[in-house]
């Protein structure tokens, strides 16, 4: 039996809240087909072989309690779909609020946004250090750089390897991904790709209009959603990082990308009542053959934080193998394939091939 993973979440969210379930759901289902995961095992490590041993927050309502409890408390509103996830899981810690709290946030309805708690944050690098963690998933809401930053370095302090969720760069900032390399220490970021989300099917449409010879003229990539993700990129000036992932993320499948004007992807809004429930609208124009117009549409509609709870996982278990491995550094291909905005971009069947014959490989 494999060795359990042991991993450490910074922000205890509507993400966190779908991982934490997706952990239990599949350890209750080992034997089982694992229907919604893209990687079964990754170097014999399964999804329930996942452990999580710290926990970080700054929210009254989730500081102090157990993950098990937490994962649960307001304004996350993730869809349950595992309620047994286990007892005597660690304690959320108070976690240093940096520039992890937008002004706006803290003038919404409590059911819809954070409460900073009243207590002195922990010291995360001792946390880490004591709870033996492997690995930690960064979950902080878009925007977050200093404190993206500070778990970077308490990571690198500790000897911790790092997914990087949001689109504060990391692994496709040389500097950063430098000092990983230098400290032997495996990271995958940036910005983490759903499953069959808004990012992946945009991309797959633009290679596909490519490889078929239609010329894409314009688009747009309109997203709505209720949690708190949503709630916080109201304030345009955190969403910079996260239009130029999301952008790039296309830009980079076309055969020649488009000018700025003729690209518009990003989050557009957001609407209380969806929850966590996200809203895609793609536009497409084009030109085939003998320049007639082509125009397509589609609506994707998706549960958020699932939708990339599964992705997470099979980060956590690609650098559980790549430390076993003595593999240091940025993963290229795994951050190419799980991510928005990697420090390489790789065509999908590529990067996917390269994770499929890494997920093949054993730990001696």
């Amino acid at each position: 039996m494999a060795t359990p993973v042991r991993a450490a979440i910074a922000g205890v969210g509507n993400c966190a809240s779908a991982l934490v379930q997706g952990i239990h759901y599949y350890r209750e289902r080992a034997a089982s087909p694992h229907t919604g995961l893209i990687e079964p095992t990754i170097g014999g490590i399964g999804p329930g072989h996942i452990e999580i041993v710290a926990a970080f927050d700054i929210d009254r309502r989730k500081v102090g309690l157990p993950l098990e409890q937490a994962i649960f408390a307001k304004p996350n509103c993730a869809k349950v779909f595992q309620h047994n996830v286990g007892a005597g899981g660690p304690i959320v810690q108070m976690a240093p609020v940096l520039d992890g709290v937008a002004p706006h946030i803290l003038e919404q309805p409590e059911d819809r946004s954070f409460r900073v708690a009243d207590q002195s944050p922990c010291e995360v690098s001792q946390v880490l250090r004591d709870s033996r963690a492997e690995v930690l998933v960064i979950y902080l809401p878009v925007g977050s750089e200093r404190a993206v930053q500070f778990y970077a370095e308490s990571c690198l302090d500790v000897g911790v390897a790092v997914v990087n969720c949001i689109p504060v760069f990391l692994a496709s900032e040389p500097a950063w991904a430098k000092r990983f390399e230098q400290r032997g220490i495996p990271i995958i970021g940036d910005d983490i790709k759903s499953q069959v989300g808004a990012t992946i099917l945009h991309r797959t449409l633009a290679r596909l209009f490519s490889t078929r010879g239609v010329r894409i003229v314009r688009t747009y990539q309109l997203n709505t959603g209720g949690n708190t993700d949503f709630l916080n990129m109201l304030a345009r000036d955190r969403l910079a990082s996260k239009k130029v992932s999301k952008t790039e993320a296309v830009q980079s499948a076309l055969a020649t990308p488009l000018a700025p004007e003729n690209i518009h992807i990003g989050p557009s809004d957001y609407v209380p009542w969806q929850g966590d429930n996200k809203v895609c609208f793609l536009r497409i124009e084009a030109e085939g053959f003998g320049g007639v117009p082509l125009e397509f549409e589609a609506r994707l509609s998706v549960q958020d934080s699932p939708n990339s709870a599964g992705v997470v996982i099979d980060a956590i278990r690609y650098l559980r193998l790549a430390s076993a491995l003595g593999m240091g550094g940025v993963l290229t291909e795994a951050s190419a394939f799980l991510m928005k905005h990697p420090p390489m971009a790789m065509e999908d069947e590529a990067s996917g091939r390269w994770c499929r014959e890494f997920a093949a490989r054993t730990i001696t």
